[in-house]
């Protein structure tokens, strides 16, 4: 109620809690996140360049994965930046519409990744399960529309609730307990009326992550199935391998998701909670490029070539 009395004194700064708890950490977490920040930009960055420069890989799944990898360079610049910023200054400030900012391009993000997971799983279900018809299925033009939408709905779906959160005032407290503005933590701190805000989010983030997770978790349903019907076992090898390395992935990103999210929010688990949305928001970026460069074959063929062709041109360069 005192809160809600004071809405004439309205905050203009926020403070992100991060990491202060570890004070004699700082250094050595900016370095951690800086190599982190580095190393993943630049493998997705490869793996795009990679997609794009290599024909062997122009097929709808390395099209996927080359989108997936350029999201993730923008998921990774969304969050670190300002992160590793607060850790070498030690200023935690953000400004009200900074955050909101740094909300809707996370959320945004989150939402393109959870259906671009979504269709590439449907690809491999295509591969797998209507190997024969997959040609003509998954054609350039469907895998252009499906990522379209992929990132059309993300960004759209977030704009309300954004400008549902840029209309709420905030009267303090101003520390928000954790690295980066996550939508639970922000409102928290508003001394307005959130019933409408609340409802809204709870439809976009059913219809825009948990629909996905469904058509992800049906279409590997429908894969094991296929596989396990294999006679062979280099045949079940084979096809598994298809989609072992997105497997991992889905895997790792959901869990890590739902678990972040489904903790209780109480002091308890408070730091459990921000290692966890350190791994769906830091490290599930990093493993990517990781992922995808170590298991499979035609990426590393295309690494290959790609290194030859670098050095090849250095020679020449030198002669």
């Amino acid at each position: 109620m005192e809160n809600r009395d004071r809405g004439n004194q309205s905050v203009t700064e926020l403070i992100l809690l991060g990491f202060e708890n570890l004070p004699e950490l700082q250094t050595l977490l900016f370095l951690v996140f800086l190599v982190i920040y580095i190393v993943t930009m630049a493998g997705n960055i490869l793996i795009a360049a990679l997609v794009v420069a290599d024909q062997h890989l122009h097929t709808p799944m390395y099209f996927f994965l080359g989108n997936l990898s350029c999201l993730e360079t923008c998921y990774s610049s969304t969050v670190l930046p300002k992160m590793l910023a607060s850790l070498l200054s030690g200023d935690r400030t953000i400004s009200v519409s900074s955050c909101i900012i740094q909300f809707y391009f996370f959320s945004a993000l989150v939402g393109t990744e959870c259906f671009l997971l979504s269709m590439m799983s449907y690809d491999r279900y295509l591969a797998i399960c209507k190997p024969l018809h997959y040609a003509a299925l998954m054609n350039d033009r469907l895998c252009l529309q499906l990522t379209i939408g992929s990132w059309m709905s993300g960004f759209l779906a977030m704009i309300i609730v954004t400008i549902l959160m840029a209309r709420l005032t905030f009267c303090g407290p101003t520390e928000i307990n954790s690295f980066f503005c996550d939508f639970i933590p922000v409102i928290k701190l508003s001394c307005s009326d959130l019933h409408v805000l609340k409802v809204v989010a709870f439809i976009c983030s059913s219809v825009f992550s948990v629909i996905p997770f469904i058509l992800t978790l049906t279409s590997y349903i429908c894969i094991i199935i296929t596989i396990l019907r294999i006679p062979s076992t280099t045949g079940k090898q084979k096809a598994f391998s298809t989609c072992s390395s997105h497997l991992i992935i889905v895997t790792i990103y959901y869990g890590t998701l739902i678990v972040a999210y489904m903790l209780p929010k109480i002091d308890t688990f408070r730091n459990l909670n921000k290692l966890f949305s350190v791994f769906y928001t830091v490290i599930t970026p990093l493993f990517n490029p990781l992922i995808y460069s170590l298991r499979n074959k035609e990426v590393k063929e295309a690494l290959r070539q790609a290194l030859s062709k670098c050095v090849a041109f250095a020679r020449i360069m030198e002669m």
